[in-house]
């Protein structure tokens, strides 16, 4: 069944974006998991009202866990997981765009038919061949990320969590721009328009730490592309592992990448600190888009 998509593109330009994270999984690498069962039915409701009271602008709803080393989740589990939250928040009529954040056309799919807005893709139209036509289809905008992760390249360590090593690029930025633009041209022969794409740098996904830091230095070369771009830096192995830190102690770490994304032109910005970073995403933007009287 076709549903039209109500919420309108954001005006791109006017401020940063803020999306949050709302992991209906057992095992996020962050611990926020909220696996979705009838008795948190309220936890996720009261966390996304939390997310929007707090000024988020998009929530995203994600049922696989994409850690280094977590284990896939069947197309009929996420499917469980996912719908009834995307219903519950739909019912609740937040004034917040819903995103799906899969790799699955089916999940998708239902989930736009549940009432989610948007598709928020981690592989970029690369892991399914059904998906570009289900977004298409919709009309829904999506994002586009980069993602080079092979699970043999990661390694876990209890205290720091998983992160990548011995991933090779022949040059960083370009192979990443490069790559990008084969999930946008991707889009393009489904019928996805220009407007409707969003793209993501993959910070954390096949990248070592290194790696992801150099990237956040020059996400400006990502965003001359022509596209929006939604960075999503919060709690990650790559700060940690720079702090030497866990994930409970990665606030600062996050704000820090979280201004500099801003600087080099990130248009939304994906966190789990909703209430923290909306203020820091607010003083920036202040600093960054004010303009003299005159």
């Amino acid at each position: 069944m076709y549903k039209p998509i109500k919420k309108q593109l954001p005006v791109w330009g006017k401020k940063t974006y803020l999306m949050g994270i709302l992991n209906i999984t057992p095992d996020s690498f962050s611990g926020d998991g909220l696996l979705q069962s009838a008795q948190n039915r309220q936890a996720v409701l009261e966390q996304a009202r939390t997310f929007a009271a707090a000024g988020a602008d998009m929530l995203d709803i994600g049922g696989e866990s994409t850690r280094p080393g977590a284990l896939p989740v069947s197309t009929d589990e996420e499917l469980e997981r996912v719908v009834p939250v995307i219903e519950l928040l739909v019912e609740e009529g937040l004034d917040v765009i819903l995103s799906v954040d899969t790799y699955k056309a089916a999940v998708a799919e239902a989930a736009i038919n549940a009432g989610a807005h948007w598709v928020n893709d981690v592989w970029g139209l690369r892991a399914d061949p059904a998906m570009a036509e289900v977004v298409a289809r919709f009309q829904a905008p999506v994002v586009l990320m980069h993602n080079r992760s092979q699970p043999k390249l990661a390694e876990v360590q209890e205290r720091l969590g998983g992160r990548y090593v011995g991933t090779d690029y022949a040059d960083l930025i370009p192979d990443v721009c490069a790559e990008l633009m084969h999930s946008v041209q991707l889009a393009h022969q489904a019928g996805i328009s220009d407007k409707r794409i969003l793209l993501d740098p993959g910070i954390g996904f096949g990248k070592t730490v290194q790696q992801n830091l150099f990237l956040f230095n020059h996400l400006d070369q990502i965003k001359v592309l022509g596209y929006p771009v939604l960075l999503g830096p919060s709690r990650k192995s790559f700060i940690g592992y720079t702090l030497d830190l866990p994930v409970e102690e990665r606030f600062e770490g996050t704000a820090a990448a979280v201004v500099v994304g801003m600087l080099r032109g990130a248009d939304v910005i994906r966190v789990h600190d909703v209430a923290q970073m909306a203020r820091v995403i607010k003083m920036t933007d202040a600093i960054l888009r004010d303009r003299p009287s005159t």
